[in-house]
């Protein structure tokens, strides 16, 4: 038998799946009543296992009129933005190299667009001061994400 935690779980995701804009918006109350459970325990089960590190946004509001929005975030989402996050003034070459490689191994980037990164980069990398070249770089990782 399933424990609470994962009843509610269940719930939440057979709840958001039935939605075709990745978003739903639930009542803790409605949700307690249907699985006989405390808000506490939906509480717990939102902040461990609809975690943004899981792909999950969830804005929460209690009290009367309260709710529960969650949203599902396309992993391609957060791996840009993680990549978005790494890169800083000290960021090296071979380091922008291996981004461009990772993004071409898990396919949110084609072989040819893959080359043109690689040469692009490796032209003006030097070029730039930091600042611009952090710039130059982020801008083009936030053009693939805004293309993806």
């Amino acid at each position: 038998m399933s424990n609470i935690a994962d009843l509610i779980e269940d719930y939440i995701l057979r709840r958001l799946a039935a939605e075709h804009n990745r978003k739903v918006e639930l009542k803790r109350s409605d949700i307690a009543d249907e699985i006989s459970c405390a808000p506490s325990q939906i509480s717990y089960v939102l902040s461990t296992r609809f975690t943004q590190d899981k792909g999950f946004v969830v804005e929460s509001r209690r009290g009367l009129g309260g709710f529960i929005r969650i949203g599902r975030v396309p992993l391609q989402d957060l791996i840009y933005q993680d990549i978005l996050a790494k890169i800083d003034e000290d960021i090296a070459l071979d380091e922008v190299n291996n981004i461009i490689h990772y993004l071409f191994k898990r396919e949110l980037i084609q072989k040819r667009e893959a080359a043109l990164l690689l040469q692009t980069l490796s032209t003006v990398f030097d070029k730039l001061d930091a600042k611009e070249r952090v710039s130059f770089i982020k801008s083009l990782i936030m053009t693939l994400a805004n293309f993806s």
